[in-house]
């Protein structure tokens, strides 16, 4: 008992170390993201949410977070996560391939001025980078969270998130932190002082 004490506090303070290493200037583009989602919201938008895996589990996780509340006893707010339906998932996948799950959703769900967020460690999921093709047909804002280089998203969408690591575990740590922190953002910008 003991033994791994030391790695786990390793672990904890690079989880630490990823988040705390936020630039001045990736800070300015989450509260950005914040206020794109607020105003998309307040003129009668969604935010939309997708990813593969963990990340797919983290874009139901946020979506929740606004649909039902973070903070805030407040009115339900329009978000939804592109992995929740079996059935669509499945047929688009069986019809089209896989790479194109959240493409076809995207084209039929996804109209302009919605927030589309697209969630990837490496930036170069195939199925995520037809996603976010298909939100800019549709006149979506674009959003990635990445892991550091921003993968092939980066030159895809319209504002980048992309985490200051390389480690897909601290990523998808930060990316959660990050969606939690817009999240409030959006209730605050939103609700005010009905917020507790």
């Amino acid at each position: 008992m003991g033994m791994h004490r030391e790695n786990i506090r390793a672990q904890l303070q690079e989880s630490c170390r990823v988040k705390e290493s936020f630039s001045d200037d990736l800070l300015g583009r989450v509260e950005l993201f914040a206020e794109r989602s607020a105003e998309a919201l307040s003129r009668g938008g969604k935010i939309v949410w997708f990813g593969n895996g963990g990340s797919a589990a983290d874009a139901q996780h946020l979506a929740a977070e606004l649909v039902v509340r973070l903070r805030a006893d407040r009115p339900g707010l329009a978000a939804l996560a592109l992995t929740t339906n079996t059935s669509v998932l499945t047929a688009a996948a069986n019809d089209f391939g896989y790479e194109r799950i959240f493409e076809r959703q995207i084209e039929s769900l996804v109209a302009q001025g919605d927030v589309l967020v697209a969630l990837s460690t490496s930036g170069a999921s195939p199925n995520v980078i037809r996603g976010v093709d298909a939100g800019g047909r549709r006149g979506a804002f674009r959003v990635a969270l990445t892991g550091e280089t921003g993968g092939e998203l980066a030159g895809r969408v319209d504002l980048l998130l992309n985490v200051p690591s390389r480690d897909p575990q601290r990523i998808q740590e930060a990316h959660i932190t990050v969606g939690h922190i817009a999240c409030s953002l959006i209730e605050g910008i939103l609700f005010g002082n009905r917020i507790s």
